[in-house]
């Protein structure tokens, strides 16, 4: 009659250890998603895409080096370390348009903990959803809204 009562508190024991354990190993770890490497994937990502749509728009001839998008990122505010996945991810984008005049806007990022993210920026700045092509049809606007990743490693 003792021994369902030992059997149970053997099981409760080991529930508690391995929950202690896996709280202990969660403890020390860092993430992977960081203001910095934000900031290093959404600039290049922006820049490629950029370019892309602008010659659709038949301005062939620009590079991402010329663009030259940076990044300024903050994870919720004032308040929260940027750091981790979330869908709290404000940047700031600065990059230099196709007529050569510095550009600045506010994109919203939601960034998953494998890396990768979705961002959406304002429409009056990079257009609407979908753009008129030299070719004369409409294709979806690359810079619209679209994804990036970056290394976690």
């Amino acid at each position: 009659m003792r021994r369902p009562a030992l059997v149970r508190l053997t099981r409760a024991t080991s529930a508690v250890s391995a929950a202690t354990a896996l709280a202990v190993a969660l403890a020390g770890c860092a993430t992977d998603v960081t203001r910095p490497r934000v900031e290093n994937s959404l600039g290049p990502v922006f820049a490629n895409l950029y370019t892309h749509q602008q010659a659709l728009l038949g301005h062939p001839g620009l590079t991402p080096a010329a663009v030259a998008a940076k990044a300024s990122c903050d994870k919720g505010g004032p308040q929260v370390p940027d750091r981790g996945a979330g869908s709290d991810w404000i940047c700031q984008l600065r990059w230099t348009d196709s007529a050569g005049k510095p550009q600045n806007g506010k994109f919203e990022l939601q960034v998953r903990s494998n890396g990768c993210y979705q961002a959406g920026g304002p429409s009056k700045l990079v257009g609407p959803l979908t753009i008129k092509a030299t070719t004369g049809t409409y294709v979806i606007n690359p810079v619209f809204e679209f994804d990036g990743c970056f290394d976690t490693t």
